[in-house]
């Protein structure tokens, strides 16, 4: 794998408390997530995902609502119609509420088991709702690579801006487990990210990320302490250390781990 460079032309953010881009960074400089709106109820305890219709948005699974939303609010910062954009969608681990409750039902009646619920479980469903949200027929990717996953994505949105010449929307999201999935597949938060990533720097763009692979295995990021409640996250863990350098628009070196024994280096540069 060579450098691969890239622009980051727009950003999105959702997790309890940090309703968007903007919300973080006000995180990250007050030192303090805000845990009631202006009304006085809590601050974004689900989704908006205002790009899927309504019908959909009421029994779409949570993996869709979160990325749909992050993926929504990258390609309106960068300026984007979404039918425009390939797709990368990554994720730890994929639905593990839904997974969860067909292991139950396949335990418990087998004849009970949902086709909708079969139908949502794949990894894949976040792409196929958001391609169809947006009327989009461009490639979608989803993926997965463990705690990698994140890392994974980058390098597969990097690696199609490089090959294609155009602009990519990577989402990265991971739910909380439910039931006994939850001892071996830990998930303790929801959060999802997702951004614009382009081959060219534009008067919008935010910083350029060059990334490039690194021998052995990376050391663990710390989160500052005002992120420190997402580390039970494993999409979080990987992705806000990038957020937070985007954040502080310094030049900035991220490693991540990419495998049992590899890491990728993302120089941030304004």
């Amino acid at each position: 794998m060579r450098t691969l460079t890239v622009y980051v032309d727009g950003i999105g953010v959702w997790a309890p408390g940090i309703a968007d881009w903007p919300a973080l960074q006000r995180a990250l400089r007050d030192g303090d997530i805000a845990a009631r709106d202006v009304e006085g109820n809590p601050a974004n305890a689900k989704p908006a995902s205002a790009i899927l219709p309504p019908t959909e948005r009421r029994r779409a699974p949570e993996p869709v609502l979160l990325a749909s939303e992050a993926a929504s609010q990258a390609a309106a910062m960068a300026g984007r119609d979404p039918a425009t954009l390939a797709s990368v969608f990554t994720s730890t681990h994929g639905d593990l509420a839904i997974t969860d409750a067909m292991c139950a039902t396949l335990a418990a009646d087998p004849r009970e088991l949902s086709p909708t619920r079969f139908h949502n479980s794949v990894h894949n469903a976040p792409a196929g709702y958001w391609t169809v949200a947006a009327h989009c027929n461009r490639t979608a990717t989803a993926i997965s690579a463990g705690p990698a996953s994140f890392a994974a994505g980058i390098v597969e949105a990097a690696s199609e801006v490089a090959a294609d010449g155009d602009a990519v929307l990577l989402a990265a999201y991971d739910i909380v487990a439910r039931g006994p999935l939850a001892e071996v597949a830990p998930s303790g938060v929801p959060f999802a990210a997702a951004f614009v990533l382009s081959p060219t720097r534009s008067a919008g763009s935010l910083a350029q990320l060059c990334v490039y692979p690194l021998q052995g295995a990376a050391a663990p990021n710390a989160l500052t302490s005002v992120l420190a409640a997402f580390a039970a996250n494993p999409t979080a863990v990987q992705a806000l250390p990038l957020l937070v350098a985007l954040a502080r628009r310094a030049p900035a070196k991220v490693t991540l781990a990419s495998g049992a024994n590899a890491s990728i280096a993302i120089e941030v540069a304004p």
